[in-house]
């Protein structure tokens, strides 16, 4: 079901849904968070999808503020539009979209703050354009999570720079999510044999993805080597996270592991015989899922952070 409000206000919106749990009974019960997210006008669909999907796990409300690319368009008269999804339309959530037209949309605390969850978490999530400073975004002073995606950025590995100079505990980039089962996979294969150091690696993928940079930093910071970045051969296929290849270089050989189809890599082992892992395409639904299943810190990524902003001012 959807109940949409033209030239309205936030209060009003919140009268309507509680009419609408009055008519429906309680769909706000069980909800465990609320999701934030702050996109532009026009390009929602995919980012209320992916919460309508993640909220199947995470029961939650889900506010949408979309507005113009600028903060404020003076040529624009100040209006809120919104709309309410229950039932069919929300998946196991309940979205309320909150369209921003001219100043108000320089108001967005202000605008949500009659919508949150009373004593439930909040997360914000910015799926397009992101605040240089998460931390300080006014969705971002209110929420315990924050959520970017650097990759989304026109210069992604600068936005990865000013992410790690802007660093407060509860921020995480979907860039560094999308690397989940590379890691997973890394890590399994060092507790095998042979159990001998690592001594230098090679990360192979779009130099330009953040998520490539962000692995050549991971690796550095836990394995403390050089870490090489090369961009990969042509017979070698790129996947979402721009990774194909990753070559750990010991005193008995090389160990590695190669993409070689869309969802499958190959694990190349010295005294062992290959064999194939799963590197699937996660979808934004899986990245999100992922990021809400935890509301502290995450303090591998800071480190990572931290190396890739030490490694940049090395090479500056």
């Amino acid at each position: 079901m959807r109940r949409e409000l033209t030239n309205t206000t936030t209060s009003k919106v919140a009268k309507l849904l509680d009419e609408i749990r009055d008519e429906g009974g309680a769909v706000a019960l069980g909800r465990v968070l609320t999701l934030l997210i702050h996109t532009q006008l026009g390009v929602e669909e995919e980012a209320i999808a992916a919460a309508n999907e993640a909220s199947r796990e995470h029961p939650m409300r889900v506010v949408v503020v979309s507005r113009n690319k600028d903060d404020v368009r003076a040529e624009e008269d100040a209006r809120l539009d919104a709309e309410i999804r229950v039932g069919g339309d929300a998946g196991a959530s309940e979205v309320v979209v909150l369209r921003c037209y001219g100043e108000i949309g320089s108001q967005l605390e202000g605008i949500v703050q009659g919508l949150l969850l009373p004593d439930a978490p909040i997360v914000a999530w910015w799926p397009t354009f992101m605040p240089s400073d998460p931390g300080h975004a006014q969705l971002g002073q209110i929420a315990h999570r924050r959520i970017t995606d650097a990759a989304a950025q026109r210069e992604g590995c600068e936005a990865i720079t000013r992410l790690a100079d802007a660093y407060r505990p509860g921020d995480t980039d979907l860039s560094w999510t999308r690397l989940t089962n590379w890691r997973a996979h890394l890590a399994a294969m060092l507790d095998q044999p042979p159990f001998q150091p690592v001594t230098s690696a090679v990360v192979r993928g779009d130099t330009a993805s953040p998520s490539v940079q962000l692995m050549a930093a991971w690796l550095r910071a836990r394995l403390h080597v050089d870490v090489e970045l090369s961009e990969p051969a042509d017979d070698l296929p790129v996947g979402s996270s721009g990774l194909s290849q990753i070559v750990l270089h010991r005193e008995g050989g090389e160990n590695s592991i190669t993409r070689i189809e869309e969802s499958t890599g190959l694990m190349q082992q010295t005294g062992q015989p290959d064999h194939r892992v799963a590197l699937s395409r996660r979808g934004l639904r899986d990245q999100l899922n992922e990021e809400l299943r935890r509301l502290d810190a995450d303090d591998m990524y800071r480190e990572v952070l931290e190396e890739y902003a030490r490694t940049q001012k090395e090479f500056a």
